[in-house]
């Protein structure tokens, strides 16, 4: 009879990368190597930070009988909302800007920047406002992308529905993630599909990004592919939007969605990359927008803690 050969058990380990989650093995003998290898920025490579705008202030901001006579994409900025965009392009630049630290001046380059903005009125003017800032020379590509607009709440003719109060306090009752307005409009859910596949488009954009900055002479050498992590993507949106992005992109519940707030008008939100290779929401962000801690998060706690499944008051 023949003896089988004991086999050592293969240990797995699970691997959350951004925005998906992907089930990774990997054996208990593996090389650091390897480990190094797992942290690196693969999912966007060369991309150092994501920053996320919410729009300045717009006329429906301050009145919403705008909406009564102007469709909602046309709604233009007020001044302050000019000022707000001026204001987050400076921050913007102060970004690209601290690339110069810690080089020497024949060495020093600033950092480049691809911007994305929503085809309504308000977020195009913010662009314009934030362009006015920032150095030319930095900017390697603009596109409009409609996936990122604010969630519908017109009738197919582009009036505004006007709802009754009770009908807000409804979406209220209900939550905003899944509640639809009786008369038409989207529901938070489905600008979460939108901005999912509008991640992907992002995914594909930076490989393109990249290879390019590859044939450029400053990126020639290993040693400078391997560093030249220097490109900001910039998404100009809206509140709702920004934060479904959030959601989509760190896995946050519908419950934790439920709790958290839009951020300001011209409110710049920054995701930086960390040495483990994935990108951290500031914590001045986290804590306006009441999002939780990464490890606090309910998509790790279920694992520990199956009450949360019975959780139904948000």
């Amino acid at each position: 009879m023949k003896m089988m050969s004991r086999v050592e058990p293969i240990r797995r380990t699970w691997l959350i990368r951004q925005p998906n989650v992907t089930l990774s093995i990997s054996k208990s003998l593996c090389s650091k190597r390897s480990i190094a290898t797992e942290k690196k920025n693969d999912f966007l490579p060369g991309i150092k930070r994501i920053i996320l705008i919410r729009h300045g202030e717009s006329l429906g901001n301050i009145d919403e009988r705008a909406y009564a006579t102007t469709a909602d994409w046309r709604i233009p900025l007020t001044n302050l909302g000019r000022e707000q965009a001026r204001l987050a392009g400076k921050k913007v630049s102060s970004y690209l800007n601290q690339e110069l630290n810690g080089k020497e001046e024949s060495q020093a380059t600033k950092g480049k920047v691809y911007f994305y903005v929503s085809p309504y009125l308000r977020t195009r003017q913010t662009l314009r406002e934030i362009l006015r800032e920032v150095d030319v020379d930095c900017i390697i590509g603009i596109r409009e992308d409609p996936r990122i607009t604010h969630h519908s709440n017109l009738s197919s003719s582009g009036a505004l529905l006007v709802e009754p109060n009770n009908n807000l306090a409804q979406r209220v009752d209900f939550g905003r993630f899944f509640y639809r307005f009786p008369s038409g409009g989207e529901s938070g859910f489905d600008v979460y599909n939108r901005v999912s596949g509008f991640i992907g488009t992002i995914t594909r954009d930076v490989q393109n990004i990249w290879e390019e900055l590859q044939r450029e002479e400053t990126l020639e050498s290993t040693d400078a592919q391997q560093d030249g992590q220097d490109v900001t993507i910039c998404i100009v949106t809206h509140g709702l939007t920004l934060r479904l992005f959030l959601m989509r992109w760190f896995q946050y519940t519908v419950h934790e969605f439920e709790r958290s707030y839009n951020p300001k008008n011209g409110r710049v939100v920054v995701l930086d990359l960390t040495k483990s290779g994935r990108f951290n929401l500031s914590e001045i962000d986290r804590i306006a927008m009441g999002f939780p801690l990464y490890r606090e998060q309910e998509r790790f706690q279920l694992m520990n803690d199956y009450s949360i499944l019975d959780k139904s008051n948000w």
